[in-house]
């Protein structure tokens, strides 16, 4: 059995609804797991789930064996770290760290120990004296994080916690939070719809839409291999057209096209996507060849260091991007090899 354990958990706020459809999700000690999607998927209900700040209608949750469905949140020792960072204005760091210790009746030379460990850890050492207003974002976000660690947590909650920081500060503390929650061991849960910042932290990610979870995989596996179509969407494929399964790995476009795919999940799926970087326009190839296409630039966008075309193609548009080497105009007919190794079925 895993370390966490989601099992068939249903949610409805108004018993006509589901937020939450049969959710099953299991984590493993010393995880960070990420839960991605859109406003709305589920992902912050379910965290509410595993913090008790949310009763589910049906099913059970489990951490190290143990029932903590009906748990009140004050008794699960879990710490957690909101976007907010909720810290006491009118404390010092090092009173705001160890207020969970107090609270827990802990003796002072152990609490001043405990603090003292992670302020280290989290690089606050030499800010114990300071207020909230004193610190930077990224200063108060280590003290919201040192704060839930320092209890020595079950499982460590962690709702956006980036998402008030600036995109060079945020990139900052990612790799920070990754490196405490390695070096600590702690399983952790982060929830987040900013896919970048969840596949670069995550040793799993559990893609979230409309209350169930799409696909639960490494983010290397997610990236490259997205089981539906919603998870492609959502991790940057752009390029979707309708396909009929001739035989394995083998099918055909509306216009009589034969594709063929070595990456697919399930064969009774028909649609084809590809990513724009994984289009290649070439030269001396005939578009009645296996993989390839026919198009006509209809829109070029400058990128910086490379182009993206919308092309028009008997498949419908796709969106390519190429190096400045070779610079296409619009009305330029040109030919589109759609490699098999590349060709997504989903």
């Amino acid at each position: 059995m895993s370390y966490v354990e989601l099992k068939d958990i249903r949610v409805s706020y108004d018993h006509k609804n589901d937020i939450l459809k049969d959710l099953n999700l299991s984590i493993e000690k010393g995880e960070l797991v990420s839960l991605l999607g859109p406003s709305g998927c589920g992902k912050t209900t379910t965290l509410r789930v595993i913090a008790g700040l949310i009763n589910p209608n049906d099913g059970e949750f489990l951490v190290d064996s143990q029932n903590l469905t009906k748990v009140p949140v004050h008794k699960r020792k879990f710490g957690m770290v909101f976007q907010s960072y909720a810290l006491f204005p009118h404390l010092t760091i090092r009173e705001n760290v160890a207020f969970g210790l107090k609270l827990r009746k802990e003796k002072k030379n152990v609490i001043d120990q405990k603090v003292k460990d992670i302020l280290a850890i989290t690089g606050l050492e030499e800010l114990g004296d300071r207020y909230p207003k004193q610190l930077s974002g990224g200063q108060r976000q280590r003290v919201a994080l040192a704060r839930a660690l320092v209890i020595e947590p079950k499982l460590l909650l962690l709702d956006e916690p980036l998402s008030n920081l600036d995109a060079k500060l945020r990139v900052a503390m990612r790799i920070e939070i990754k490196r405490i929650q390695s070096q600590l061991g702690i399983t952790s849960v982060f929830v987040t719809h900013d896919q970048e910042e969840c596949f670069s932290i995550s040793d799993k990610v559990a893609v979230m839409n409309k209350g169930i979870i799409e696909q639960f995989d490494t983010p290397e596996e997610i990236y490259k291999n997205p089981k539906t179509e919603f998870v492609a969407r959502f991790i940057g494929f752009e390029n979707f057209f309708q396909l009929t399964r001739v035989e394995e790995g083998k099918y055909k476009a509306g216009d009589g096209t034969i594709f063929l795919s070595t990456r697919q999940w399930e064969t009774d799926k028909r649609t084809g996507t590809i990513r724009p970087d994984d289009i290649d326009i070439v030269t001396g190839t005939e578009p009645n060849e296996n993989n390839t296409v026919s198009g006509t630039v209809k829109v070029r966008t400058f990128l910086g260091k490379s182009y993206q075309y919308e092309i028009e193609t008997p498949i419908g548009a796709l969106l390519v991007n190429e190096s400045d080497d070779v610079i296409y105009q619009v009305g330029d007919s040109v030919t589109l090899s759609i490699p098999a190794h590349k060709l997504i079925i989903v």
